[in-house]
C-alpha cells in the first residue's frame, strides 16, 4: 500500500474545487439554517439554478460579471417564488416543500422539452461556458506543482478555478462573521430560537426571513457555478444527495458558526476519499467492485456521521447552547 500516494490524493481534497463549492453551499444553507432556523431542504436548486444560469448567459456570449450577476438573479427569483407562499410554513412543513421545489427544478432542466437550453438530460458541456473564465486568469498557460500537487494552470481542474473558488469561501466566511455580529443577525437568532417572541418586539418576521432565504440562495448560486466549472451543468448531479451532502457538511462542522461549514467541507471529502483509497487497495476485486466500495466507503462515512450526532449533535465547532440542542 502506498501510504505516500493515499496522504497525497487525500490531502489533494483540501483544495479541490469540489470542496470549495460544498463548503459555499454549506454557508449559505448555515444563513438558512444555523442564523434563521430554516429548514431549508432545496439547496441543490439555487446550486443547479447558479449553474445553468452563469453557463447559459456564458453561452450566449456574455462576459463572466454578466453571467455571475444571471445566476444570482436566477437565485432571487427561486427564492421569491418560493418563499411568497411557503415561509409562514414552520419545521418539517417547510423542509417537505423545498425539497420538492429543489425537484421541480431538476426535473424542469433534464426535459426534453427544455433541450435546447438546459441541454436536456445530458446537461451542458463545460466547453461551452468555460472559456471566459478561463479567459480572465492572470496565471500562464502550462502546469504547475507546489509540493505533491500538480495541476493545469487554467484549464478545468486547474489552480485558477482553486484560487477563485477558495477565495469566493473566505468572502463568504467574512461576510457571515459580519452578519452574525450585526443587529440584522442578532434579529435572525431570535427569530430562530422564538420567532413569536421577536415578532412580539415589532420586528417584521416574515421580511427577516425572505431576506435570509434570498442570501443563502445566493452564496448557493455561486457555489453551484464552482461546482460546475471544473466538470459540466448535469441535472442529476445536483439532485437530492447533493442537498444531504450539503446538510451532513453543515452539521459536520457546526451550524451557527462561521468555519463550521468550511471544515466539514475539508473532513467529508478528506475522509471519504481516504476510505475509498485504502479499502480499494485492501479488498480485492474479486471480493468487491470498484462501485461497490464507493458505496461502502459512503456506509463507513455515514456511521461515523451517525455517531457525531449521538455524541456531539451540534458538531465539531458548534455549540450546544447556541442551539439549544436537546438529545434527550
Amino acid at each position: 500500500m502506498d501510504w505516500q500516494q493515499i496522504l497525497t490524493n487525500v490531502a489533494g481534497e483540501i483544495i479541490a474545487p469540489t470542496t470549495a463549492a460544498y463548503a459555499l453551499a454549506a454557508i449559505g444553507l448555515n444563513v438558512h439554517f444555523g442564523m434563521t432556523g430554516l429548514l431549508n431542504f432545496g439547496q441543490a436548486g439555487f446550486m443547479l439554478l447558479g449553474a445553468y444560469g452563469y453557463a447559459i448567459a456564458s453561452i450566449a456570449g456574455w462576459p463572466v460579471w454578466a453571467a455571475v450577476l444571471v445566476a444570482l438573479a436566477c437565485a432571487v427569483v427561486f427564492a421569491l417564488i418560493l418563499g411568497i407562499p411557503t415561509l409562514k410554513l414552520r419545521g418539517d412543513y417547510l423542509a417537505i416543500v423545498t425539497i420538492a421545489a429543489a425537484e421541480i427544478i431538476r426535473m424542469i432542466g433534464r426535459s426534453t422539452s427544455m433541450t435546447e437550453v438546459t441541454g436536456g438530460n445530458a446537461g451542458l458541456a463545460g466547453d461551452g461556458f468555460k472559456g471566459s473564465f478561463q479567459e480572465l486568469s492572470p496565471l500562464p498557460d502550462g502546469n504547475f506543482a507546489i509540493g505533491p500537487w500538480s495541476y493545469s494552470m487554467n484549464l478545468s481542474n486547474s489552480w485558477w478555478v482553486r484560487i477563485v473558488g477558495w477565495a469566493l469561501v473566505a468572502l463568504a466566511c467574512f461576510l457571515v462573521w459580519r452578519w452574525m455580529n450585526s443587529p440584522w443577525g442578532r434579529v435572525l437568532k431570535g427569530i430562530r430560537e422564538d420567532e413569536d417572541a421577536v415578532r412580539s418586539l415589532g420586528k417584521n418576521v416574515y421580511a427577516y426571513k425572505m431576506q435570509a432565504l434570498v442570501l443563502g440562495g445566493a452564496i448557493g448560486a455561486i457555489a453551484g457555478i464552482v461546482y460546475a466549472l471544473p466538470r459540466a451543468v448535469q441535472p442529476d448531479s445536483m439532485g437530492r444527495p447533493m442537498t444531504f451532502y450539503v446538510w451532513t457538511i453543515l452539521l459536520l462542522g457546526g451550524a451557527a458558526t462561521v468555519f463550521g461549514p468550511v471544515l466539514g467541507s475539508i473532513l467529508l471529502w478528506t475522509t471519504l476519499m481516504l476510505v475509498k483509497t485504502v479499502l480499494r487497495d485492501v479488498i480485492p476485486a474479486t471480493v468487491l467492485r470498484s462501485e461497490q466500495i464507493e458505496m461502502l466507503g459512503w456506509v463507513l462515512v455515514g456511521v461515523t456521521l451517525m455517531l457525531l450526532v449521538i455524541f456531539r449533535p451540534q458538531g465539531i465547532l458548534g455549540d450546544r447552547k447556541e442551539l439549544a440542542i436537546d438529545v434527550r
